[in-house]
Parts: structure tokens; C-alpha cells; sequence
């Protein structure tokens, strides 16, 4: 397979302002690519399978909040993607108004639903006359104040700069230390080297029937791979089936990673891989365990090989 070829037009979860336009810059120097602002997770997946995007930055979970399901949904359905890269973000919020503008006049507070749900304990003694209202982005929210529809808007700090507002109160989050995980998302292809310390993503589709989520669990089990994440989600399609989201440790180029997705292709109705990248949590994945690295697959088909004569 050929080298990968770095992207250089990205496409983020807009408008201007967003803490995904806050992860790309984190990630991408300005100086590597080009990047455009879409409406919705989905509208910036659509860009990469189109080919106005060669990739995509997308927020995939929440350390508070949980699982973004936009973009659980978006990656699971529709020509492949693969995540190449992990982004981790620490989320800042602050109640931004125009300037001027006091707490005693604040009468409307618009911003994600995440970010409204991270914050409500602390909006509840700020603004406690107020009920907030959802709108598609935190930087939606803080164009429309600064239009003037509403007069707060939690956001990140990088909005309220963009659109000529204030920060009223800083540090708004009910559960400081906050992080969201951010993807970075190509059309299917060549993978990035392992680099030792990995993590591969799929989506896996099984029966409705007794024992099939274990028949999942044990294919890795049994290789001594470790789970870092599991989710499931309703397929959509029919009623009562779920599909598991899951991301384990190790890189698809290693033979104990590689056989457990040749297995699950034998045991689930669909395996759908999702890439293979360098993890970024800061965290190691455990050892492998003896007997599970790629030296000892080798050594075991060999012996097969001569009990077989066809070494």
C-alpha cells in the first residue's frame, strides 16, 4: 500500500469559533492546510467522502457528556472513514455577552446542548430566572449574541473573541477539567505506522441473540487485548439491533489485533474498521502479554507449518 498523503484541506465542525476549530489549530499548524467551517458533524464527514475535504476534525466523546452520536452515527453509516489521528482538548467555558452588558440584564443563555448541560449547575445560581436554549454550536450561539438575538452564550474563549464579546463569568463549568476527544477522519486507505502505543476503532454488528456480545468480547480476550472503550447504538435499520462501537489497544498490523478482526468478521453480522492511529491520552497501553506479540504468532506458524510438511 502506499505512504499516506498528509491532508491539506480540513474540514471542522463550525462556524468559526468552535472548540474544533480550537483542536485543529492545536494539531495542524495554520502553515499545513486549509481549513472550512461546516453546520454539522455530518456536513464535514459529507465533505471528505465528496472530495471537497481531504480530512475531517469531529468531536467523538466527552469526558463528562459522553459519546457524541452524530459522529458515532456519521462514521458507522455511509462510505468509510478511517480515523488517522486522536485530538484531546480541554474544555473552557465562559458566559459571553456584549459589551456592556451586566448579569442583572441577562434574560436568555443559548449555547450546545453539551455545553448547557456541563454548565447548568452553575447557570442555575447565576441566572436562575433564566430556562438556556440549545442551538446547533457553542460559536452559533456566540454569533447570535453578538447579533443581538440573545444576550449570553456559553462558549469557548476563542468565540467570544471571534465575535466581539465579553466573557461575564470565566471558568463556568460545573465538573472542571473537562476534555473532549476530537477525530481526525480520511477516506479509507493507506493506515499511519504503528508506533507502538495504538489504538484501533470498529464498529461491530451482531445477532439478537444470546451470548453475542460476549462471542465479541472473548475474540479479544483470548489474544490479550485490551478495551479502552465500548458503546453500543441502535442500528437504525431494524428494530431491537445494536451495533457496538469499541476501541481496543494495539494497531491493525499486529497479528494478535489483525486476527481478532478476521474473527469478528466470522462471528458478527458486519465489522466495519475505523483506522488504526497513535493514541494521545497520555496514557501506555498494557504489555502484551506472552505468547500474544507477533514473534510468538511467527514461532506458532512455523511449528504448524512443519506438523503440516509444508514448511
Amino acid at each position: 500500500m502506499p505512504p499516506r498523503t498528509p491532508p491539506t484541506r480540513f474540514a471542522y465542525l463550525g462556524p468559526e469559533g468552535t472548540f474544533a476549530e480550537a483542536a485543529l489549530r492545536s494539531a495542524v499548524a495554520s502553515s499545513e492546510g486549509a481549513r472550512y467551517p461546516h453546520p454539522s458533524v455530518a456536513a464535514a464527514l459529507a465533505a471528505v467522502r465528496s472530495g471537497d475535504a481531504d480530512a475531517a476534525l469531529v468531536p467523538l466523546e466527552n469526558s463528562v457528556e459522553g459519546s457524541v452520536p452524530a459522529t458515532m452515527d456519521g462514521l458507522a453509516d455511509g462510505e468509510p472513514l478511517v480515523v488517522t489521528r486522536e485530538v484531546f482538548l480541554d474544555v473552557a467555558f465562559v458566559l459571553a455577552v456584549r459589551p456592556g452588558t451586566a448579569l442583572g440584564d441577562v434574560r436568555s443563555v443559548v449555547s450546545h446542548p453539551h455545553a448547557l448541560a456541563q454548565t447548568a449547575g452553575r447557570l442555575a445560581d447565576l441566572v436562575p430566572d433564566v430556562v438556556p436554549l440549545p442551538l446547533s454550536s457553542t460559536a452559533v450561539a456566540a454569533a447570535a449574541v453578538a447579533a443581538g438575538e440573545y444576550d449570553a452564550a456559553v462558549c469557548a474563549p476563542i468565540a467570544a473573541e471571534r465575535y466581539g464579546l465579553v466573557p461575564l463569568v470565566e471558568d463556568l463549568a460545573d465538573t472542571p477539567g473537562a476534555v473532549t476527544r476530537f477525530v481526525l477522519v480520511e477516506p479509507a486507505g493507506a493506515l499511519p505506522a504503528p508506533t507502538g502505543n495504538d489504538k484501533t476503532s470498529l464498529v461491530a454488528v451482531v445477532e439478537d441473540r444470546t451470548g453475542a456480545l460476549l462471542d465479541v468480547l472473548r475474540e479479544f480476550a483470548v489474544r490479550g487485548i485490551s478495551l479502552s472503550r465500548i458503546e453500543s447504538r441502535p442500528t437504525r435499520d431494524r428494530l431491537w439491533v445494536y451495533s457496538f462501537s469499541l476501541d481496543c489497544e494495539g494497531h491493525v498490523a499486529e497479528r494478535r489485533v489483525g486476527e481478532a478482526l478476521a474473527a469478528l468478521h466470522r462471528v458478527c453480522e458486519d465489522v466495519r474498521f475505523l483506522g488504526s492511529y497513535a493514541r494521545a491520552d497520555g496514557r501506555e497501553n498494557r504489555p502484551v502479554q506472552p505468547g500474544a506479540d507477533d514473534a510468538a504468532f511467527t514461532e506458532a506458524d512455523a511449528w504448524l507449518a512443519a506438523i503440516r510438511g509444508t514448511a
